[in-house]
C-alpha cells in the first residue's frame, strides 16, 4: 500500500468513528471537517461567491490592498504552508506579491480536490516548488523532510480557526508554531465580532447553497458509511450562541426517525439536531491573548474599513 493509499484509509477510519461517536452523543456533533469532501468542497467554494458571504470579498480585499505589507511581513525566499488549502485562489494573491517564494505546501483533507489545486499553481508558478499534502491539520501532521526549514510562513486564511474549539485551536497553533520554528512566521485570518444581521445570513443565504453544504455531509454518510439518511427531512439552521460569540450550522430533523450507519441505529426526535459546524468570532484583544498562550506574538494587525474582519501578522517568538 502506498503511503497516499495509508493516509486515505486513515482518513476514511478517522470519518467513521467520528461520525458514530458524533451520532452516539446526547447532543449529536460531527467535527466540521467533514463538510468538506470533493462536492463539499466546491459548494463552499459557490458559497464564497454568494452576496450574503462576505468574509471571502473582505479578506481578498484586505489581502490585494495590503499585498505589499504582507510580503514585507514574511520577507523573501519564503516557504508558504498552507493549512486547509481548498481551491487556494486567496493564496494566488500572496504568493504574487511575495518575493521568489521557494516552496508551497497545501495541506488538505479532500484529496482530489488538493490534487487539481496543486497541479493549478504548479501552472501558474513554474519557478516555485508545488507540493501537497493529504492529511487532518487538526490531528499531528508531520511536515516532509525535504521541505526547508528555513523561512518557513504559515497560511490560515478564510477565518478557518474559528471552526476550531478551544482545546483544537491551542493544539494547532502549537503544531504551527513547531513548523515554522522559532522566528517563524504566519498569516492567520479571522472573523469579528458584528452584527447579527451580517452575521447570520452569511450561513444561511437565500439561494440556499450553504444549506445544500451542510446537508451535504448526509449525502457523504450514506455513500461512504452505508447510512439511510433521508437527507430531504433535515433542513439546515443557522444559530447565534452568544456564550462562545459562534455562530453554528445545524441539521434539524423535521420529524421523530431512525436512522442506520452500517450496523448502527440513531433515533431523532422531531426537532432534534445534528450540530455540524461552529464558526468562532472574534476581538482582535482575544485573539492575540490566545496565540500567546502557544508563543505566538502579534506583530501586525490588517483589518478592513469596516472592522469586520482582519488578518494578524503572527511571529513564533
Amino acid at each position: 500500500m502506498s503511503n497516499a493509499e495509508m493516509i486515505e484509509t486513515r482518513l476514511a477510519e478517522s470519518f467513521r468513528r467520528d461520525v458514530l461517536r458524533g451520532l452516539a452523543r446526547e447532543h449529536k456533533a460531527i467535527p466540521s471537517r467533514w463538510l468538506y469532501d470533493e462536492r463539499g468542497s466546491a459548494l463552499f467554494e459557490a458559497i464564497t461567491r454568494i452576496d450574503e458571504y462576505y468574509p471571502t470579498r473582505t479578506e481578498i480585499g484586505i489581502l490585494t490592498s495590503r499585498a505589499n505589507e504582507l510580503a514585507h511581513f514574511v520577507g523573501p525566499s519564503a516557504v508558504v504552508i498552507e493549512y486547509g488549502a481548498g481551491a487556494a485562489f486567496k493564496t494566488e494573491i500572496l504568493l504574487d506579491a511575495l518575493s521568489a517564494p521557494r516552496l508551497y505546501l497545501g495541506i488538505d483533507i479532500a484529496a482530489s480536490f488538493l490534487a487539481q489545486t496543486a497541479e493549478r499553481l504548479r501552472l501558474r508558478y513554474p519557478e516555485m516548488r508545488v507540493d501537497s499534502l493529504v492529511a487532518d491539520f487538526t490531528k499531528r501532521v508531520d511536515l516532509p523532510a525535504e521541505v526547508p526549514a528555513q523561512r518557513r510562513v504559515g497560511f490560515f486564511p478564510g477565518s478557518t480557526i474559528g471552526n476550531l474549539d478551544d482545546r483544537e485551536s491551542a493544539a494547532f497553533l502549537s503544531a504551527m508554531y513547531k513548523h515554522v520554528g522559532h522566528g517563524g512566521a504566519a498569516l492567520v485570518g479571522i472573523d469579528l465580532i458584528k452584527a447579527l444581521d451580517v452575521l447570520l445570513p452569511a450561513y444561511d443565504d437565500a439561494e440556499g447553497v450553504t444549506a445544500e453544504f451542510n446537508r451535504n455531509l448526509l449525502v457523504r454518510i450514506n455513500r461512504e458509511l452505508g447510512g439511510t439518511f433521508d437527507v430531504e427531512s433535515f433542513r439546515h439552521e443557522a444559530r447565534w450562541n452568544e456564550r462562545v460569540s459562534a455562530v453554528e450550522m445545524h441539521l434539524v430533523s423535521t420529524r421523530e426517525q431512525s436512522v442506520l450507519v452500517g450496523a448502527n441505529t440513531f433515533a431523532f426526535a422531531k426537532g432534534e439536531t445534528i450540530h455540524s459546524e461552529s464558526s468562532r468570532k472574534y476581538t482582535v484583544a482575544d485573539f492575540s491573548e490566545s496565540i500567546a498562550r502557544a508563543g505566538w506574538c502579534a506583530e501586525q494587525i490588517w483589518t478592513d474599513e469596516r472592522q469586520h474582519y482582519a488578518i494578524i501578522g503572527m511571529r513564533a517568538s
